[in-house]
């Protein structure tokens, strides 16, 4: 069903506008993704949509009824209220309408003539509908559900408001909208005071809803599995991709590639027709030439087509360090508790580890005592030769705000830097022109932290130490990060939540768990996520069905086995299933890809539904198929 349609909306705030021309629709079950630079006006849309501004020309139509919401950045918390009282304030419409039903069902049984009845239970009727509908029945666990998805403590619910952080006010209002469900949520940066856990639980929540959605986010990963449909703003445009993040990045390769062939054929045909108008003008063949001048003039000219430009980083060449970076041998840490315990990894030259984990965990003590900056509780360190520091502060400390953009990321007395090399340097991470004589406090977090990467560059460190180095940066940015540090020569350490970003750039990763435990994972963050999918699916099977204890055979009783998972099955059997699901999976991404299905919401959700669910039976399949290879031989 159509819920909200918008056509030649305008909007702009100096002579130049912000953008021209925008029109699209969307329908219940859609979820868009709304991606594009910094500026381009991508908050002025939503609040355009949301009825909380004016386009300058234009209009949004709202289906009859239909409901839109707004996730605002900036928590708007009454006083008094404890965190359960004004997350349930969300469904006081429902709270009202319960109230109602009381009455008009005493109203109904007292009432005595006919007509008074079929009024009155006519409205029972339709206030019920109403309520089931909505599932308002279940309030109180719908809260509960939503506040504890989010992260919050049970313990927390009576607490007043005014006593939690700006962040948790934010998941707050986050909880608000979800709990209200409107037919159309706008939510810009629903992820944003989110750990990895509460933005997880997030994604599966908002998959399963039926309601439309747009999406403003910078976490990819959250955008590849949440999202049907894409749209990009650039250039005062807008283009429609169909599918989740990752096909949108594939289509808008093809696209551009296209129109950059369409754009090449016209000029080439226009110059071969200018050619020959120039030659035969003035001679015989005046009137093909002429016939010829009208057909150019007829055309309507193709444009030559542009990507999204991105700053082309990179780190240069470093001295070579040893080959061992660092050794950690049972590192342990302890304040009040212990943060982390027996702690053994090895990170070898041209490595690029990740780091992840709830705020808290230990993270940043881990990288104080690799830099020797803290010393452990036990275990030891050993760094590696030649092993070179360059630190990147989250908080961005490391460039002066008083200082100008070419002085706060020149590298101290480094008699070899001259300004030119200093500007060339700066231009590779978009900082060009006038921009390097401004003050870094005049710069967008964006800028001032490409500042602190281009200061690491122009120290010339072999080790780059990251601390959330995606935090300020717009996707192109992060995209040209992560391509510079797969090509830089040296060692990286990085502590972030991009998951998008770790599954690119890691090799190793150090994930924080919440009950002080860090695994260490040979992989990248997916390698991680099905390991810990098959952890859970494991703690559910043993629940379910719990094992009775028994004694091992005397043959075996000596010897430690891995236990059966998965019922027996041959190996090339799981293969066939595996091969079977594999195309499944491409089959489905095919649909997702294809601009007619956008038109059924019905047969959106239920194909987003058939994509997730046959990902998670590949997965299990794979795991199956370990277990056979390694079991199956001992028999």
């Amino acid at each position: 069903m159509l819920l909200l349609s918008c056509s030649d909306l305008s909007r702009g705030f100096d002579a130049e506008p912000l953008f021209d021309n925008l029109g699209f629709e969307l329908f219940n079950g859609q979820r868009v993704g709304l991606v594009g630079p910094n500026g381009v006006g991508k908050t002025t849309l939503m609040k355009i949509l949301a009825g909380l501004d004016r386009p300058d020309t234009g209009d949004v139509r709202l289906h009859a009824g239909a409901r839109v919401a707004l996730l605002r950045q900036t928590p708007e918390i009454a006083e008094g209220r404890s965190l359960f009282e004004e997350a349930k304030s969300a469904l006081n419409e429902f709270l009202a309408a319960q109230d109602e039903l009381v009455r008009v069902a005493e109203a109904l049984s007292n009432a005595s003539e006919e007509n008074e009845k079929k009024s009155l239970a006519a409205r029972y009727d339709r206030l019920n509908e109403m309520l089931r509908h909505h599932d308002a029945y279940t309030i109180d666990h719908r809260v509960e559900e939503i506040l504890d998805g989010l992260g919050f403590l049970r313990e927390d619910y009576d607490r007043p408001l005014t006593t939690f952080s700006g962040g948790q006010q934010s998941r707050v209002m986050l909880a608000k909208l979800l709990l209200s469900s409107p037919d159309v949520m706008l939510l810009d940066e629903p992820s944003n005071h989110l750990d990895i856990k509460a933005t997880r639980w997030l994604e599966d929540y908002l998959i399963r809803q039926p309601e439309a959605m747009i999406i403003v986010s910078h976490d990819r990963y959250f955008l590849d599995r949440v999202v049907t449909r894409v749209f990009e703003m650039n250039r005062k445009h807008l283009h429609a991709y169909p599918g989740n993040y990752t096909a949108y990045l594939r289509q808008r390769e093809e696209r551009y590639e296209q129109q950059l062939k369409a754009y090449e054929a016209q000029k080439e045909y226009i110059e071969k027709q200018e050619e020959y108008i120039r030659r035969t003008n003035y001679g015989q063949l005046h009137k093909q030439a002429a016939s010829r001048q009208k057909a150019i003039d007829r055309l309507e000219i193709v444009e030559r087509p542009t990507m999204i430009s991105s700053p082309r980083m990179h780190f240069g060449e470093v001295r070579r360090s040893g080959d061992i970076v660092f050794q950690t041998d049972d590192l342990s840490k302890r304040f009040d508790r212990p943060l982390f315990e027996r702690l053994s990894f090895q990170l070898k030259r041209g490595q690029r580890l990740g780091i992840m984990g709830p705020n808290g965990s230990g993270k940043t003590t881990l990288l104080r005592i690799l830099l020797g900056e803290e010393q452990p509780t036990s275990g030891r360190v050993q760094r590696g030769h030649l092993v070179e520091f360059g630190y990147y502060d989250q908080h961005l400390k490391t460039v002066s705000p008083e200082k100008s953009v070419l002085r706060a990321a020149w590298p101290g007395d480094d008699a070899d830097a001259n300004e030119q090399a200093m500007r060339d340097l700066l231009g590779r991470f978009g900082l060009v022109g006038d921009q390097v004589n401004q003050k870094v406090a005049k710069l967008s977090g964006g800028e001032r932290s490409r500042v602190a990467l281009a200061r690491l560059v122009a120290l010339g460190v072999n080790v780059l130490v990251l601390d959330e180095p995606t935090n300020h940066l717009d996707i192109w940015a992060c995209d040209a990060l992560e391509q510079a540090l797969l090509d830089f020569e040296g060692t990286c350490i990085v502590v972030s939540h991009d998951r998008w970003f770790l599954n690119r750039v890691v090799d190793l990763l150090l994930v924080f768990e919440e009950d002080g435990r860090v695994e260490v994972i040979y992989g990248n963050y997916d390698t991680y996520e099905r390991m810990r999918v098959l952890k859970e699916e494991e703690a559910k099977n043993k629940k379910a069905k719990p094992a009775e204890a028994k004694a091992p055979p005397p043959s075996t009783a000596g010897r430690a086995k891995r236990k059966r998972v998965f019922p027996y099955r041959r190996a090339n059997e799981i293969e066939a299933d595996i091969a079977v699901a594999e195309t499944r999976v491409r089959e489905l991404e095919a649909a997702l890809a294809s601009g007619d299905l956008y038109k059924d919401a019905v047969k959106v959700k239920e194909t987003m539904q058939a994509f997730e669910d046959t990902k998670v039976e590949l997965a299990r399949l794979y795991e199956h198929w370990e277990e056979a290879i390694e079991l199956n031989n001992e028999a």
